[in-house]
C-alpha cells in the first residue's frame, strides 16, 4: 500500500491517486479512533508490558487480532490457563516487573483463580486480563459466563469489570500501578467481549483515578528512633527477613544494617537469597524446617526486628508460644500486617528500603549519643554453638538408593551463581531452600504462603522468559511434576530452555512424611506408581514433549548428568532422578507445635532448652 508521501514506483506518475488522502497522523496524546481491542493492546504496550502469557477464547478473541501486529508485546501460548498464572508470576520474581496473563471468560477464567490466590499470598505484582461475556449476555447464565470480578474479588489487590471501551487505557494503566506499589498484589481486568469489539478513542497516558490509595513509602522518623534505641540496648536481637526486602530491592540496605550492628539475620522462604548464604552474620532460614540456630535465635531472642515479613505461622509456629521474651520492631509496608500475629512494639510503615536506610543512621547516632554499648559476643556464642552443634545435614539412604538432597545439593554446586531456581512444594521445596546457597535476591522463586503443587514449571518458564541469559532450573517433585508438565510443550515450542529435576521418589512425599510422623505409616493413597511400574516414564515424557530426556539412578551419575543438562542449551532439558522414598525433611517443627520442640530427627525434642 502506497502512503501520500512514499516515493513513486518505476513508471508511475508522482501526481495522488485519486480517492481521499489518507488522515495525517494525529500529534502524540492526541486521540485516535480504535476498537478496544486495539485499545487494550497500546495500552498493554504504552505501559512497558513485554510478554502476555494467555490462551484464546471466545471472549477473548477480539484482543488477540491486533495482538497479532503488535512488536512490542509478545505472546506466549500455553497449555493451560494456570500455566499461565504461574508463568506471570515466575516472570515477575525474576524481574521485579509486572507479569500479565489472559484467559478467556468462564473455565479460562476460573483456571486462573489458583495463580492469583498464589500471587496475592506472596504479594507478587501480576495483572490478569479476562474476557467477559457481552454486556447484554452478563448475569444470564450465559455460555461461557462466570462472575470472576466475584470470584477473584478476596484474592486480588484490586479488579475490574469495564463496561465502557473509553475506560480500557485507565483501567490498564491503574491496574499496573496497584499491582507494583505499595504492597504488590495480584490485580483482574474483566473485559466483555462486546467493549473489545466496539469503537473506541485512545490516548495516553490517561488520568489515574486512585483517589483513596496513597502506599506510605517514608517512614515516621519517631517510629525510626525508637526502635534504633531498642536495637542499641538489645542484647539478643534478631533481624527477622521477610519477601518484603526483596520486594522493595533493599538488600543492599539490608547488608549494611546487618554489618554496622553485627545483629544475626534469618531469612524465611521467601527472602532466600534477600542476605547472602555465605556471609557469617547468617543463620539461614527460621520456621517449620528451618535450621536449628535461626529457630533457636528467635525463640530466644529479647528484639526481633521485623522486615517485611508477616509473621506467618510457619514461621512463628505455635504463637503463643513464640519467642515469649522478645519486643518487636515490625516494619512493612502494608499497615494491615502490623500487629496482625504478633502486637509490634514499635510499628513502622513504609517502605523496606527507605525504612533501612534511616534504621542505618539512627542506630549510629543513637550509639554515638550514649555512652551504653551492648556486647553481642555472648549472644553470638550460644548461636554458634547451635549452628556447629547442629549443621545442616542428610543420611543416604539405608537401602542403596539415591538421596534427594544429593542431588539438590550437587545442582546448586556446579551450576552458575546467578541460576534462577523455581521449586513445587513439598519435600524438594525444603530441601532446595536448604541445600541450594542463595547468594542474591531474585534467584529462588517457589510458592510460600499457598503452597501450591505445580508451581515449579510454569514459573520456571516465566522467570526464563524475564531473565533469559541466565539458567533456570525448576526443581520439582514427581507429584507436582505431573499437574503442570504440559508447560513443556510451551518451552520447547517457544524457545524457552528451562532445566526441570524432576525428584522422582515414587510418592507424594511430604504427605508420605507426616504419615510415617503422625499416622502409624498408614500409607494412604500417596504412592503415585512412578517407581513401581515407570508410569510415566519421565524421560520418554520429555523426549514426546521435544526436550532432551535425561536419568539418574546413582550417586555416580549425578554430576555427570547435571553437566550434560547444562551443556544442551537449545531445547528444555528434563532430569528424572530416581531417589529413595523414605527419606525425611529435618529439622521440622510439627504442625501445631512451639518452635521450643523443633526436632533433627524422628523422636528428638526438644533440641534447646528454653532455660539455657
Amino acid at each position: 500500500m502506497t502512503s501520500a508521501t512514499s516515493r513513486p514506483a518505476p513508471g508511475e506518475s508522482s501526481s495522488p491517486r485519486p480517492g481521499p488522502r489518507p488522515k495525517p497522523a494525529p500529534p502524540s496524546g492526541a486521540p485516535i479512533r480504535v476498537t478496544g481491542a486495539q485499545s487494550l493492546v497500546r495500552s498493554l504496550e504504552a505501559v512497558g508490558c513485554e510478554v502476555v502469557f494467555g490462551i484464546p477464547g471466545g471472549t477473548i478473541l477480539p484482543a488477540y487480532d491486533p495482538l497479532l501486529d503488535s512488536t512490542k508485546v509478545r505472546h506466549i501460548l500455553v497449555r493451560h490457563e494456570q500455566g499461565a498464572g504461574h508463568a506471570a508470576t515466575g516472570y515477575a520474581q525474576a524481574t521485579g516487573k509486572v507479569g500479565v496473563c489472559m484467559a478467556t471468560s468462564g473455565p479460562g477464567a476460573t483456571n486462573l483463580v489458583t495463580p492469583l490466590a498464589d500471587a496475592n499470598m506472596d504479594s507478587v505484582p501480576v495483572v490478569a486480563i479476562t474476557g467477559q461475556q457481552s454486556r447484554p449476555l452478563i448475569g444470564t447464565d450465559a455460555f461461557q459466563e462466570a462472575d470472576i470480578c466475584g470470584i477473584t474479588m478476596p484474592i486480588t489487590k484490586h479488579n475490574f469489570l469495564l463496561t465502557d471501551a473509553a475506560d480500557i487505557p485507565r483501567a490498564i494503566a491503574e491496574a499496573f500501578h496497584l499491582a507494583a506499589t505499595g504492597r504488590p498484589g495480584p490485580v483482574l481486568v474483566d473485559i466483555p467481549k462486546d467493549v473489545l469489539q466496539e469503537m473506541t478513542s485512545f490516548s495516553w497516558p490517561p488520568e489515574l483515578r486512585l483517589p483513596g490509595y496513597r502506599p506510605t513509602t517514608r517512614p515516621h522518623g519517631k517510629q525510626v528512633r525508637e526502635a534504633a534505641k531498642l536495637i542499641a540496648a538489645a542484647r539478643r536481637p534478631v533481624l527477622y527477613v521477610g519477601g518484603g526486602v526483596i520486594k522493595a530491592e533493599a538488600s543492599a540496605e539490608l547488608l549494611e544494617l546487618a554489618e554496622s550492628t553485627g545483629i544475626p539475620v534469618v531469612t524465611t522462604l521467601m527472602a532466600r537469597g534477600a542476605f547472602p548464604d555465605s556471609h557469617p552474620l547468617h543463620l539461614g532460614m527460621p520456621g517449620m524446617h528451618g535450621t536449628v540456630s535461626a529457630v533457636a535465635a528467635m525463640q530466644k531472642s529479647d528484639l526481633l526486628i521485623a522486615l517485611g515479613a508477616r509473621f506467618d505461622d510457619r514461621v512463628t509456629g505455635q504463637l503463643s508460644t513464640f519467642a515469649p521474651d522478645a519486643q518487636v520492631v515490625h516494619a512493612d509496608i502494608d499497615p494491615a500486617e502490623i500487629s496482625k500475629n504478633r502486637r509490634a512494639d514499635v510499628p513502622i510503615v513504609g517502605d523496606c528500603k527507605e525504612i533501612i536506610r534511616e534504621l542505618v543512621d539512627a542506630v549510629r547516632a543513637e550509639k554515638e549519643n550514649t555512652s551504653r554499648t551492648v556486647d553481642l559476643t555472648p549472644w553470638w556464642e550460644q548461636l554458634n554453638a547451635l549452628r556447629e552443634t547442629f549443621p545442616l545435614g542428610y543420611d543416604w539412604p539405608e537401602d542403596g538408593t539415591l538421596s534427594p538432597q544429593y542431588v539438590i545439593e550437587r545442582i546448586g554446586a556446579l551450576t552458575p551463581a546467578d541460576t534462577v531456581f523455581t521449586a513445587g512444594v513439598g519435600q524438594h521445596q525444603m530441601w532446595a531452600a536448604q541445600f541450594v546457597k542463595y547468594e542474591r535476591p531474585r534467584t529462588w522463586i517457589n510458592s510460600g504462603g499457598l503452597g501450591t503443587m505445580g508451581y515449579a514449571v510454569p514459573a520456571a518458564m516465566g522467570a526464563k522468559a524475564g531473565v533469559p541469559d541466565v539458567q533456570v532450573w525448576a526443581i520439582d517433585g514427581d507429584g507436582c511434576f505431573q499437574m503442570t508438565n504440559q508447560e513443556l510443550a510451551t518451552c520447547a515450542i517457544e524457545g524457552i530452555p528451562i532445566k526441570v529435576a524432576v525428584i522422582n521418589n515414587g510418592n507424594l512425599g511430604m504427605v508420605r512424611q507426616w504419615q510415617t510422623l503422625f499416622y502409624g505409616e498408614r500409607y494412604s493413597s500417596t504412592d503415585l506408581g512412578t517407581h513401581k511400574h515407570r508410569i510415566p516414564d519421565f524421560k520418554l515424557l520429555a523426549e514426546a514433549y521435544g526436550c532432551a530426556g535425561l536419568r539418574a539412578e546413582s550417586r555416580e551419575e549425578v554430576d555427570a548428568v547435571i553437566q550434560k543438562a547444562m551443556e544442551i542449551n537449545d531445547r528444555p532439558v528434563v532430569i528424572d532422578f530416581v531417589v529413595g522414598k523414605d527419606a525425611q525433611v529435618w529439622p521440622m517443627v510439627a504442625a501445631g507445635t512451639g518452635n521450643s520442640e523443633i526436632m533433627a530427627a524422628r523422636g528428638i525434642r526438644p533440641l534447646f532448652d528454653e532455660d539455657e
